[in-house]
Formats: structure tokens, sequence, C-alpha cells
């Protein structure tokens, strides 16, 4: 049921979209507490419905969502949005998590991945920035291994999937491969192809996605003197993001030391076993909530070199479930007003 007697009152801005569906689908497989669920989205949606744990419910404004005064809000719909209507539900009381890159940078806005740094959310935090899909499985490797070595250099290459472009990125592809003429959200052709442009390009040659990674990595981990350089390439792939990763550690390190310091954090999966073909892959992150690691070796060139393989669920860590983790942690930690 969407009305229950106990729980929460919830809007969900970008209630249509993919991440939107994403989340509305891993509040009722974890059981959040919702007593009634506000699904916003834009006047185009005006009339339609959503499904809730088995109720139709009209999607609203949101204004109207406003009106009801929520406990907590969980944004998906964009930077403007967020930027135009964020403040506007903190200033009623309501806790917000929010999808967009809009407060990200914000210094008095922690970006949090609730395994890596719950503990930056302080008890006047109302706004709470859910960090990029690609950043969310790399801190969440990088944490464990950063605490026990130190890192000091990052580079990154991403494998970053259609559906990180929501509907209209999985659209070309599938139109692409039936042969039809396509509605191009990318510059070229995706099918078939890899386009090492993600986002939009800024006057230093990266893009706006690759810039990201550098930026929020430093914030999460709370060290500014971790240096992370990325290329972030689109891949006609629709289960989730990869990346390849090589890091430069302080410390000594050893391969089985990685490993252990790897399976000690909640949430990680190690699946590292090439002789048997064993390594994480999108096909198979799909659907999951857990980040996968895999290809750890030490690097041939330098001795405090590693490389990783990275492989998560865009939709599911990298979006939906990192939002819902964060309102669980409120939950669990009294941080909701009374209701």
């Amino acid at each position: 049921m969407a009305n229950s007697t106990h729980g929460r009152t919830l809007a969900l801005v970008g209630a249509t979209g993919l991440v939107g569906q994403t989340i509305l689908q891993g509040l009722a497989a974890r059981k959040f507490p919702v007593k009634r669920l506000l699904p916003v989205a834009s006047s185009r949606s005006k009339g339609k419905t959503i499904e809730f744990r088995g109720q139709e419910i009209p999607v609203m404004t949101v204004e109207e969502a406003l009106e009801q005064k929520p406990d907590l809000a969980l944004f998906s719909a964009g930077g403007d949005v967020s930027r135009q209507w964020a403040r506007a539900f903190t200033d009623i009381g309501a806790s917000v998590v929010d999808n967009s890159s809009a407060w990200r940078m914000d210094p008095e806005v922690p970006l949090v991945v609730p395994e890596v740094n719950a503990d930056a959310i302080r008890n006047e935090d109302l706004l709470i920035a859910n960090p990029n899909c690609s950043t969310i499985q790399l801190v969440m490797a990088l944490k464990p291994l950063h605490d026990r070595f130190l890192i000091r250099r990052a580079i990154v290459s991403t494998y970053q999937s259609v559906t990180g472009t929501g509907q209209a990125g999985i659209d070309q592809l599938e139109q692409e491969r039936a042969g039809e003429e396509a509605n191009r959200v990318y510059p070229h052709p995706i099918n078939g192809n890899c386009l090492p442009h993600c986002d939009v390009f800024l006057e230093n040659d990266f893009t706006k996605e690759e810039m990201k990674l550098h930026h929020e990595t430093k914030k999460i981990l709370n060290d500014a003197q971790v240096e992370v350089s990325a290329t972030a390439v689109r891949v006609p792939v629709e289960g989730g993001h990869s990346e390849s990763v090589y890091l430069e550690l302080e410390r000594s390190f050893s391969v089985p030391d990685v490993k252990e310091a790897l399976q000690l954090m909640p949430g990680l999966i190690i699946q590292d076993d090439p002789m048997s073909n064993i390594y994480p892959m999108p096909l198979k992150a799909a659907g999951k909530d857990e980040v996968f690691v895999g290809r750890i070796r030490r690097d041939l060139s330098h001795e405090q070199g590693l490389h990783l393989w990275i492989v998560a669920d865009n939709l599911k860590k990298g979006a939906a479930t990192n939002a819902i983790q964060i309102a669980e942690y409120l939950q669990r930690s009294g941080r909701f007003r009374k209701s």
C-alpha cells in the first residue's frame, strides 16, 4: 500500500524518469516506510499515474507536493529543477536528497555515499547531495584502499552505459540496432561505437563528467591531495558503468592486502578469478545494488601502482539505491521531523 498508517510522507520529484522509476522499485523492494507517496513530474505528465506497491497514484506538480508538507523529498529531475525547488522543501523542514549535480560541490551541502562518509551529514543538514554515478562506484572501491594505503593518484577510464543518458540514450541505441532512423541524443551513432564524450566539453578539454570524478572524489574522501584524472567514454551497453582504474599508493602494499581491505567494505563484492574468466561485467551487474571489483593487479612500471576494474549498475547504486540508502540513514538516525 502506498498509504500506510506509519512511515514518511515522501515526495519523489522526477517520478516518471528512468531514475525515478528505479527509486520507486527500490523503495518497495527495500520496504522503506512510506506513509504517503507524492509523485512529482513536469506538466507534460499531467493526467498520468505511477504504480507503487500495487496502487496507481496520480502525478502532481511540485507546488502541489509542497502543499502536502512531506517529511522527505527525493529529487531526480535535473539540476535546473533542483536549483529552483530543493530549498523550498528544506524551508518547510523536509529533508532533501538531490540526485542532480546542482548542489554537489556546494561546501555547505554534504556529498554522501553512506558506506563511505555518512558521518559527513550533520544534524542541521536538510539538503544532501547524491554523487555522480561514476563517482559513487569509484569511491566505494577507493575508500578502503585510501584508509589503509593512502591514494595519491588515480587515472580513470570509464565505459558508461547509455542508460546514463536516460530513456533518450536507450532509444537511440535500440533504434540504431533495429536499423531505424534514430532520434539522436549523442552527436554520433552509438551502436557499434564508443564515444569519448560524456556531457559537454570544457575549456580545459575535459568533459563535465570527467571533472565530476576529479572534484567529487576529493570531497567524498575528504582529501584534496588525491589527484584524479579521467576519460569518460559512452559505450553501447545498457547494464551499467565500468571503470578501468590505475592508482598510485603512498604506503607499501601486496595484492592480498588490497583484496583483504576491499573484502571488508560493505556493498563491495570482489569478482577476481581471471583464470576462470571471472571478473565484473555490466551484463552481470545489471539490476544489482552492489559494486563489483576485479582485475586486481600490481602495475608493471611503478612499484606503488595498482590496477582495478570496477562495475556497477548506474541506475541502482549509481543513483537510486544510493539515494534510498541516504534516506534510510536519515530514518535510522532520527533525522526526520516528527510526523
